[in-house]
């Protein structure tokens, strides 16, 4: 299944696309898409309801689409997690997933206006797997149990300002936890439509220009890992997103691509995730 919210910001109305690929309004089951309604099994509903033909249809053409996951506890981010993107920065792989938070409230809607920091000298994109939780994990015995845990993944552009980032004090946040510096979605895909987690096609363009384009197979630590590994020093809750890291071709690497200015386009695709556009503004 995909989900997805649809409307304006702050007052968003969830929705599923059934198997058809029609839009189908979910306010007689919930009224939103959050960590309550993870929690709660509110996919396994939506998936009976589905069977049952009893969701109305609903018109979603032209609407704005927000995030897929509304009011994220937390967001955890895995850095350096792709070979070709430590090489590109001249850091070594990591022997332990490299672990930053990023302010919840970063989360915007796919499409929506990333708005490029006052003070911004270099304000980078990257495309990454984001990993949605649907139920607690604390301490998971294995790799294997993360299974148990993942509600479904989405699109993540993880939007960080390397100036903030590596030449204001060496803290990760401070570049990465910007106004707007979250696009996520369109969709929240379940795991049976995603298939292998490791198996996924990734692209980002700038202006029309292919800058990013890679594979999560080439992650130095696989999603099972990643989420059981997290569990081991923080309790993962139902709404958490964890965004898994991303492969070569940002500004800050070797490749002498410029960092992003008020005006520029980015668009981002990952497989059977759907794809985001968004428009640089200035903050």
């Amino acid at each position: 299944m995909r989900f997805l919210r649809v409307g304006p910001a702050g007052s968003e109305r969830p929705v599923v696309l059934d198997s058809d690929g029609t839009a189908r309004d979910l306010s007689p089951l919930t009224i939103d898409i959050d960590g309550a309604f993870l929690a709660e099994g509110g996919v396994e509903r939506v998936r009976a309801a589905l069977a049952e033909s009893v969701l109305p249809r609903t018109d979603i053409a032209g609407r704005r689409v927000g995030a897929p996951v509304a009011r994220p506890g937390k967001v955890v981010c895995i850095g350096l997690n792709y070979v070709d993107h430590a090489a590109e920065t001249d850091t070594p792989p990591p022997a332990e997933p490299v672990v930053f938070m990023k302010a919840a409230n970063t989360v915007v809607g796919p499409d929506d206006t990333v708005l490029v920091p006052r003070t911004s000298e270099k304000t980078d994109y990257e495309i990454e797997l984001a990993v949605v939780i649907g139920r607690t994990a604390r301490y998971l015995d294995s790799p294997e149990a993360a299974d148990d845990v993942i509600a479904g993944y989405a699109i993540a552009d993880d939007v960080s300002e390397r100036a903030f980032q590596h030449e204001r004090g060496g803290q990760w946040d401070k570049g990465k936890s910007c106004e707007t510096f979250n696009p996520l979605g369109p969709w929240l895909v379940t795991p049976d439509e995603t298939g292998d987690p490791q198996g996924l096609a990734m692209r980002l363009w700038v202006n029309g220009e292919l800058r990013q384009d890679g594979h999560t197979k080439n992650m130095i630590f696989g999603v099972r890992h990643i989420v059981w590994y997290l569990s081991q020093f923080m309790v993962l809750d139902p709404g958490d997103v964890i965004s898994t890291g991303t492969p070569a071709g940002v500004a800050f690497g070797a490749n002498d691509f410029p960092y992003l200015r008020a005006g520029d386009v980015v668009e981002v695709e990952i497989d059977r995730l759907g794809r985001q556009r968004h428009v640089l503004g200035q903050a």
